[in-house]
């Protein structure tokens, strides 16, 4: 696990020289704050501090050098031991991808949603999800309550999140590869 200085943050590539997924880090694990990086600025600015009792179940943070429907770097949950700094670059196995769909709550149901999928991967030095080497290895239930976090957490921004589906780690590298074409690299 490697620190980057914010201006460091830009020049950081999608994986390291071993073939490992990059993460940055915006939301430790047990954080109710949300943060978001500010590439104007090279600064992490508080996003969004969720309700008293909420949490984030795992460290959760983006994918350098990409980009999704959304217009953000592509979304990474990362499973580790123990809660990383924000801004913190974690260099990850990538193990799958929740397929998902978003829209504002207010949008009639004829409003298609951009694609928002949670790219789900592994810290490479973790010990505790050590022997995880699919999406599978996670568990159903968990993979549920990860699916019911992000739909609340969307609620609380005034937006529908819509868990469509889960795919193995062919569908997240093309997912990244996707990311990494339109953000031109």
């Amino acid at each position: 696990m490697t620190t980057a200085s914010p201006g460091g943050i830009l020049g950081l590539d999608t994986w390291d020289d071993e073939g490992h997924l990059l993460a940055v880090i915006e939301a430790p694990r047990g954080s109710a704050n949300k943060l978001k990086f500010d590439p104007g600025a090279g600064v992490f600015r508080l996003h969004q501090v969720l309700p008293l009792g909420c949490v984030f179940p795992f460290d959760f943070g983006f994918v350098p050098r990409t980009q999704g429907d959304d217009g953000d770097p592509l979304d990474v949950l990362v499973l580790m031991d123990e809660p990383a700094t924000p801004g913190v670059v974690v260099p990850c196995r990538l193990i799958g991808v929740i397929e998902a769909t978003q829209r504002p709550l207010r949008a009639g149901s004829g409003t298609r949603g951009l694609r928002n999928d949670r790219l789900v991967a592994v810290a490479h030095k973790s010990h505790r999800h050590g022997g995880v080497r699919r999406l599978g290895d996670v568990g159903v239930s968990m993979l549920d309550e990860i699916e019911r976090f992000f739909v609340f957490y969307n609620e609380q921004k005034g937006v529908r999140f819509t868990p469509r589906g889960r795919a193995g780690l062919a569908a997240a590298r093309r997912l990244v590869a996707q990311g990494r074409a339109v953000a031109g690299c």
